[in-house]
């Protein structure tokens, strides 16, 4: 299969003084369009109809499933009904990798983003109150309602990724009602409350789905079009941000000084369930599909339209080599082939955040000074 390779370009700007004719012909020359503001509440009605709703709905019914699964396991442990419970985990990272991208709105409250994942645990902090919530077989831990007033560390995939795949996790096939898997249980039934009230929040016909389809001077979030539309593309900017700064760095910075880096691969978010890669495919793929599905080019003037299918081909090159990485993170980093498609994944990562933030931005009128990463 021939690999696709794209170039990060970059473009440096000097202000000189115009010439007269030509700045004659500047200001007799049209100005830019802009942003579609006619295309603004379709564009919002399809990213929450056909994104953002549909994805906690999946999320919601994921972990349903999950704590079904779970509770199963403790009642019935065996090696099936255990590969049951890390078959549905692997269902809802995939579910929550493909709505996580979404940081704004209901999941920014009470904690529910962190509630649901915390990470990166760049000290090791979760793990270790994990490790000490299992080694003192904490009763408070076995219930969602106190468990819940615990560390956000102790409650999310993270924390259930490690009971179900951590030292000494054989246990869970071969123990009725032990410790750790009534643990684990209550951490499945922390996620499916967290996702039943971010499903239920946003499928509220006068709520926060009322505020980004229907934009204006009554609008207490949004006063205009242009205010939603950045806070749409503000998704995507931040998404790319947030993958490559949170998700791929951690564990592998790419060429260092000339010399590729040896990576951290227990860094790498899902390193011990094997999902680290197909977590971070289900991030670009969500991208994308967040991208196309709400019509984001409705708001381009014409003459900016070929920054779709820029974005478009980038994020699909990055998909293409994720999806290509197969072995453990540990091993993928010392393959010379697989540790290329890395190169590649943060480059192109690069490209498209260039070409969101600074492309499409400039396009719907953000501004030449405006930039995403500033907090502008």
């Amino acid at each position: 299969m021939r690999h696709r390779h794209i170039l990060l370009f970059s473009l440096g700007l000097m202000v000189l003084p115009l010439p007269a004719m030509a700045q004659d012909a500047e200001e007799i020359s049209p100005p830019r369009a802009g942003l579609n503001q006619d295309a603004v509440p379709g564009v919002m009605q399809k990213a929450v109809d056909d994104f953002i709703r549909p994805g906690y709905r999946d999320l919601a019914e994921g972990t349903e499933a999950l704590a079904e699964a779970a509770h199963m396991l403790c009642e019935k442990p065996s090696d099936e009904t255990l590969g049951d419970v890390q078959m549905s985990f692997d269902e809802v990272v995939q579910q929550w990798s493909t709505i996580e991208i979404v940081r704004v709105g209901p999941v920014v409250d009470g904690n529910r983003f962190e509630r649901f994942l915390f990470f990166p645990d760049r000290k090791s902090t979760g793990l270790k109150q994990v490790q000490r919530i299992l080694a003192a077989k904490d009763e408070t831990a076995t219930s969602a309602e106190t468990l819940k007033g615990k560390s956000v560390a102790a409650q999310g995939l993270g924390a259930l990724e490690y009971v179900l795949y951590g030292t000494d996790a054989e246990v869970l096939s071969s123990e009725k009602n032990g410790f750790r898997c009534r643990y684990g249980a209550a951490i499945t039934d922390n996620l499916k409350s967290v996702a039943a009230e971010l499903h239920a929040d946003w499928e509220k016909p006068d709520g926060i789905q009322a505020a980004w389809k229907k934009p204006g001077p009554d609008n207490p979030v949004y006063r205009d079009g242009k205010e939603v539309a950045t806070e749409l593309l503000g998704i995507l900017v931040h998404g790319v941000e947030g993958i490559r700064d949170q998700r791929l760095r951690p564990f592998y910075a790419g060429i260092i000084k000339g010399e590729p880096d040896k990576g951290h691969p227990k860094m790498a978010i899902y390193w011990r369930s094997g999902n680290t890669m197909p977590a971070i495919s289900a991030n670009f793929t969500a991208l994308q599909t967040l991208f196309n599905a709400s019509d984001m080019q409705a708001l381009l003037p014409k003459e900016d339209q070929s920054v779709v299918s820029a974005v478009n081909y980038v994020l699909q090159a990055i998909v293409d080599d994720a999806d290509q990485i197969d072995l453990p993170i540990d091993e993928a980093i010392a393959d010379d082939e697989q540790r290329g498609r890395l190169n590649r994944i943060l480059q192109n990562t690069n490209d498209v955040l260039q070409r969101l933030n600074l492309d499409f931005g400039a396009a719907i009128g953000l501004g030449a000074g405006f930039s995403f990463a500033d907090g502008d």
